[in-house]
């Protein structure tokens, strides 16, 4: 047996005259076939919209929440154990607090850019939920969670609800009077379970509330249960957008088999790395110049004391006008009493989420639709989802003024009961009028883009006629303009199948089908959506236009 040399003189030649970013790469090439990997996936094209940027917010708001998490759990102590403080802030002097308390104040005083970090890590999970909040309503706006992009809504759904409550758990575990508030206001909801709650109450806090051991338990949560778990939903997010892409609207070119955009490298990858410096520096100067839960005022929790103008942060604000607006009410069933005026909101507080979430479910099974759909839509086009959406909108915004009744009625010098009042009905009425103003308003874009096909754009050019009438000149639009307003889908009704088959046998006919066709008939048939042009009528159009001359007179006298 001989050996055969892998490489001649030249070529070691060659190796040593390659650099060493050169020679590590040709190093990792040879065991994980980087080059082909890079080279099939580095020149990868996306789509560019503005609109992808919300995203974008949310993933480097998330970046930062990790970073500045792991700087802020080298100095917090999660213990309730007790001690007096002894520090640079002088009105807490002496006072007795548990270790989580006095640590996050030491981080704030004590700890060189502690403050500042602290802040940065509460504004970026404030940006985090508000950027994916805004991000879903993007991707239901514009249908872009339908098929085969399903999977990867409910997942960004996943990461909403987690990060509303690590969110809860992050600002709870200071210990402070205004946090302590709302742990006390968990444990007044779980203790509303029928049944489970004392049990559940005894195994979160070890005993009565508010024991020793919560804070600890919290902290383990924080830190490494959720995020873990948010990470590997993120992850998964993220394969998922690159191998499906984004959606991309409407234009000449652009079709479901098809990608027209930038390449991810070095394209798309400069731009994601300058946003990301980008967003980092603005929610530094907001962490800079905006203070944000300043626990040093609260003072350390004590259960007999709740602090003034009590407010949880926003994004878990629509849970407690549910209970603010919420009556009072108590029923004894079977020897247990039921709270239904935080059981109710309990059960609520999910399906309103829910409604949102299982949306696209609904609409799938509505259409029947099974093929695949990378155009995003335009929200006029689907009258009934953007009312449904601007409707669940206008409901979230409410309870978060239920939530925050009392700053509506000392800021605003109003009654707080008539605040309250005003939210009960409207959290029955507003949902309702939002949803069918919405859908006028989408249908009358509708008929304009419709005359606007047929009849051209609007030049505000009056002319007269030589028998002399006044008209208004229009200009007929671009083919790319023509193709934009004309390219979407508009579904069909469902139809039911005759009553009798074609043996003469009666057909059966469930309920659930009668209901998806009235539904079907309810979104899709006259009402439902303004039908768009059709060839036949375009070219109509250009016929009365060519022999009449009515719109594209020559100009004799005009006015603008």
């Amino acid at each position: 047996m001989t050996n055969t040399p892998h490489t001649t003189a030249a070529g070691r030649g060659s190796t040593a005259q390659a650099s060493r970013g050169e020679r590590l790469a040709t190093w990792a090439d040879g065991r994980v076939g980087l080059f082909s990997l890079a080279k099939s996936n580095l020149r990868k094209i996306f789509p560019d919209h503005w609109s992808f940027m919300l995203g974008e917010v949310a993933l480097y708001s998330f970046l930062i929440i990790i970073l500045t998490g792991v700087y802020l759990t080298m100095w917090f102590k999660p213990s309730m154990e007790e001690v007096r403080y002894i520090g640079p802030y002088a009105p807490l002097e002496g006072v007795l607090m548990s270790q989580a308390y006095k640590s996050t104040v030491d981080i704030s005083f004590d700890v060189k850019g502690g403050l500042l970090l602290r802040q940065l890590h509460h504004w970026a999970a404030l940006v985090f939920i508000m950027a994916m909040l805004v991000h879903m309503m993007r991707v239901f706006f514009t249908g872009a969670f339908r098929k085969p992009r399903e999977l990867n809504w409910l997942i960004g759904a996943g990461l909403l609800i987690l990060g509303m409550f690590d969110g809860f758990m992050g600002y709870s575990l200071p210990d402070d009077l205004l946090s302590g508030t709302g742990i006390r206001f968990m444990e007044g909801a779980i203790l509303s379970l029928p049944i489970v709650g004392t049990y559940l109450v005894f195994f979160i806090f070890g005993g009565q509330f508010p024991g020793t051991i919560w804070v600890p338990r919290m902290f383990t949560v924080h830190v490494l249960l959720i995020p873990g778990i948010m990470l590997g939903l993120l992850v998964a997010h993220l394969i998922l957008v690159f191998f499906h892409k984004h959606t991309q609207g409407y234009g000449p070119g652009r079709t479901n088999k098809n990608v027209v955009g930038m390449p991810l490298m070095p394209v798309y990858m400069a731009k994601a790395g300058g946003f990301f410096f980008l967003v980092t520096g603005v929610l530094a100067v907001f962490s800079a110049i905006a203070q944000v839960n300043p626990i040093w005022s609260y003072g350390p929790y004590r259960p007999d004391q709740v602090t003034t103008d009590a407010q949880p942060d926003w994004y878990m604000g629509y849970s407690e006008g549910l209970i603010r607006v919420m009556p009072g009410w108590e029923i004894n069933f079977l020897g247990h009493t039921l709270v239904l005026g935080v059981l109710i909101p309990l059960m609520v507080f999910p399906l309103i989420l829910l409604a949102l979430w299982l949306y696209p479910f609904f609409e799938a099974w509505l259409t029947g639709d099974r093929s695949e759909h990378h155009i995003t839509e335009r929200p006029r086009n689907n009258p009934n989802r953007t009312a449904f959406g601007a409707a669940w909108i206008s409901e979230y915004a409410l309870l978060l003024v239920g939530g925050g009744n009392d700053l509506f009625a000392t800021h605003f010098h109003l009654s707080l009961n008539a605040i309250t009042w005003t939210v009960r009905v409207g959290f029955f009425v507003l949902p309702v009028l939002v949803f069918v103003i919405t859908k006028r308003w989408c249908l009358g874009l509708q008929r304009r883009d419709h005359e606007k096909v047929l009849h051209g754009r609007e030049s505000g050019i009056i002319v007269r006629k030589p028998h002399g009438e006044f008209v208004e000149v229009h200009e007929p639009l671009t083919q790319s303009s023509l193709y934009s307003l004309t390219a979407h889908e508009q579904y069909r009704p469902l139809e039911l199948p005759p009553e009798v088959d074609e043996n003469g046998i009666r057909r059966k006919i469930g309920w659930s089908q009668r209901m998806r066709a009235h539904l079907s008939k309810a979104y899709f048939g006259e009402g439902g959506q303004y039908p768009k042009p059709t060839p036949a009528e375009y070219r109509e159009a250009l016929a009365a236009h060519g022999d009449h001359g009515a719109e594209h007179a020559p100009v004799t006298e005009r006015s603008h």
